[in-house]
């Protein structure tokens, strides 16, 4: 994860200096580049975070149920 937080730095170091250079944006490929990382950053955090998510919707559709039943009985 590091490694990707370091990789996103100097990415953004070097994207900085070109626009410092006048020159107008940046080319389809850093553009390419951003994507990939962003993505590669998104995955890791679903994949450290997914167990937990997994336990999360697992209570939030058990308890549904219970709620559903509760209303149309009490009514």
């Amino acid at each position: 994860m590091i490694n990707a937080y370091a990789t996103l730095a100097s990415l953004v170091a070097f994207a900085q200096d070109r626009l410092k250079n006048e020159e107008k944006g940046a080319t389809a490929v850093e553009y390419g580049l951003m994507v990939g990382l962003i993505a590669v950053v998104i995955i890791g955090v679903v994949a450290t975070l997914g167990g937990q998510l997994a336990e999360l919707f697992a209570s939030v559709s058990e308890e549904l149920p219970a709620v559903t039943t509760t209303t149309t009985t009490g009514g």
